[in-house]
């Protein structure tokens, strides 16, 4: 009974959702979060969740597309996240790497949505990369103190993880705890609480050993999940148990 909390279905034509729903609905994943990556794709998120059992979406505007962002789009989205199926904002964040948008937009932009998650009582979904000093000094701002998060596909690694898990803040793990050079990933689990923890594939990007080399979908969250379960010493089922416990946590309106 896994949760995918991050896979970008949007990437798939509508027959292909069906049959990679279907395969890992076969595997026991049973939800589904799909993050929006700019606004105009949220009304098409949204009808695709309406017909699904089990799927939601967060609904907001990746740093990759911070540049897009236009006077009104606060409001837009405002009214989007009323949707019963939109659970938190994002996927948003920061990615110094490709710098896609300049930095100072992708940090208004940010915060903008944050302020937001923080108006609305929901979560945010975050994106870092090659961003953890301006990404932590955000979020450990007075103002956003309220906020709750997913950092998602986690890799900022033990010191941003000391920062942040005193907030009360989630750890999304995807398949790179899989990746035979990925021990900076691995090597944070002993600091996250258990009640903290999310796997996800982020779906099509970062397919878990063994099918590296393939696009990724949700049916491989389960390695995903048997590794972690692996390295933190417990069994499969209690952590599928766990990890769904603190997604419905999270994500209040998809519990």
């Amino acid at each position: 009974m896994l949760i995918d909390s991050h896979c970008h279905l949007q990437h798939f034509d509508a027959e292909e959702r069906v049959a990679v729903l279907d395969r890992a609905r076969a595997r026991g994943v049973t939800g589904f979060l799909i993050p929006a990556i700019r606004l105009s794709e949220a009304a098409e998120l949204l009808r695709f969740c309406e017909g699904e059992p089990g799927v939601w979406c967060a609904l907001g505007v990746h740093p990759h597309e911070a540049a897009s962002w236009r006077e009104g789009d606060e409001d837009r989205l405002r009214a989007l996240l009323a949707h019963p199926r939109a659970v938190a904002v994002g996927e948003c964040g920061l990615d110094f790497y490709y710098d896609h948008s300049p930095r100072e937009v992708q940090e208004r932009v940010l915060e903008l949505q944050l302020r937001l998650a923080v108006e609305l009582h929901l979560p945010a979904v975050i994106h870092n990369r090659d961003s953890n000093d301006a990404m932590v000094a955000m979020l450990l701002r007075p103002e956003l103190e309220r906020l709750v998060c997913d950092l998602h596909s986690f890799a900022g690694g033990v010191e941003m993880a000391r920062a942040l898990a005193p907030r009360g803040h989630y750890f999304g793990f995807s398949g790179m705890i899989t990746f035979p050079r990925a021990d900076n990933v691995r090597e944070v689990l002993p600091g996250i609480p258990p009640d903290r923890l999310l796997v996800e594939t982020d779906t099509p990007y970062l397919a878990p050993v063994p099918y590296r080399g393939r696009r990724n979908e949700p049916a491989f969250v389960v390695e995903v999940a048997e590794r972690l379960a692996r390295e933190l010493a417990v069994p499969l089922e209690e952590l599928a148990q766990s990890t769904r416990a603190n997604f419905q946590r999270l994500f209040t309106r998809a519990a």
